[in-house]
């Protein structure tokens, strides 16, 4: 509700009148003073946490290599291993349009025993559910999927690489009425770390979006569909115009949603916060290994709406997704996070998740499925 007896209208304010000059203010730079112009930002020491890096320069800002993409042999379309530059649709398809796609990020690892995809099953259950919510008939049972994936990484002889599943509507019918074959399509190709390779130790520096997240029955949240990204597109891009790593992104009540394609979770006080499902957040993956892993370290977590001001003065902030993994934020709104760098149980859970998915200990929870065995997926 809007207390009326706070609002500045016209028929309330009164100008006030000064004697001298008022003294010109120097203005803080965040998301909410969106596409500013790189002149427009004072200078930074990008050295130092929560100062917020420069406007970029070049297209590898912060880190963020916007070459990732290298080209492997094959990509996996309708049942049959295509070339990758054979991996084409018409420009008249529905998805191009009017959005209608949905996908998944899937990270594959190198172990000692060789490359393993990393909760394989939950990525495909999200992928279904996606193309059900949005009404996307899908004829590929869970095990072909995962069967696909795991004949990918042999075929293009990689040790450890990042899957894109996508189900679209492909050509047929130009109304918003669907009425197109759907088109399923599973690449991948080697990808380093998306926030860039000092992130993951020393932190980012991020800004609350002045673009609000999703609202409830509008687009679903819950689905990982290619049209809800058009919102993540201006998050992302209105954060890396005004020089910082990421934006967060709060729910149409004003409270904590998530980043661009990030969930996020607040540090304090010994407990572990993330906003739930209905802020708009997507299920994500990696926030569900967050949550258990931290179960199994016996550190409370509570899923709760949070303030934003409440990233201010948190002990710690990180991202959680299958591009970012676990990535610290050492500044938000260049307000240092903590102690400004990465913090003890960011640290500590950062190690149980490199040391479950690179291998170096037993795979206690069966998240990671070798490529050279068959994939039992029940969902």
């Amino acid at each position: 509700m809007v207390d009326s007896a706070n609002v500045v209208t016209g028929s309330n304010f009164r100008a006030r009148k000064y004697r001298k000059p008022l003294r010109p203010v120097k203005r803080e730079i965040s998301c909410l003073s969106p596409f500013l112009p790189a002149s427009a930002l004072p200078p930074q020491d990008v050295s130092a946490p929560g100062s917020g890096p420069k406007p970029p320069v070049d297209s590898n800002f912060n880190g963020y290599n916007y070459s990732m993409l290298k080209p492997t042999e094959k990509i996996w379309h309708n049942g049959r291993f295509i070339a990758w530059d054979d991996a084409k649709i018409h420009v008249l398809s529905h998805v191009t349009s009017y959005g209608s796609s949905v996908f998944e990020g899937v990270r594959c690892y190198a172990t000692s025993s060789g490359p393993a995809i990393f909760r394989v099953r939950e990525h495909i259950r999200r992928l279904l559910d996606s193309a059900k919510i949005y009404r996307i008939d899908v004829k590929y049972e869970s095990a072909e999927l995962a069967d696909a994936m795991a004949e990918l990484v042999r075929l293009n002889h990689l040790g450890s690489c990042y899957f894109r599943p996508i189900v679209l509507r492909g050509y047929g019918d130009v109304g918003v009425l669907p009425n197109n074959p759907t088109e399923v399509y599973i690449a991948c190709w080697e990808w380093g770390k998306y926030l860039g390779e000092e992130a993951l130790t020393k932190g980012v520096d991020v800004c609350v979006s002045s673009w609000t997240r999703i609202a409830p029955n509008t687009l679903p949240a819950l689905a990982k569909a290619g049209a809800n990204y058009m919102n993540s597109q201006l998050i992302r891009m209105e954060a890396h115009t005004n020089g910082y790593a990421e934006g967060i992104a709060l729910d149409q009540s004003g409270y904590v949603s998530e980043g661009s394609g990030e969930n996020v979770f607040v540090v304090r006080d010994g407990k572990i916060l993330t906003p739930p499902l209905g802020a708009s957040v997507l299920p994500g993956i990696t926030r569900d290994t967050v949550i258990e892993l931290a179960g199994s370290l016996g550190i409370p977590v509570v899923e709760t709406i949070i303030p934003r001001e409440m990233l201010y003065i948190a002990d710690e902030v990180f991202f959680s997704g299958t591009a970012v993994e676990i990535t610290p934020i050492r500044s938000v709104d260049r307000i240092e996070i903590g102690k400004g760098s990465r913090g003890p149980l960011t640290e500590k859970l950062q190690k149980v998740f490199f040391d479950i998915v690179n291998g170096n200990v037993p795979d206690r929870f069966g998240w990671l499925t070798p490529v050279g065995k068959n994939i039992p997926v029940a969902v």
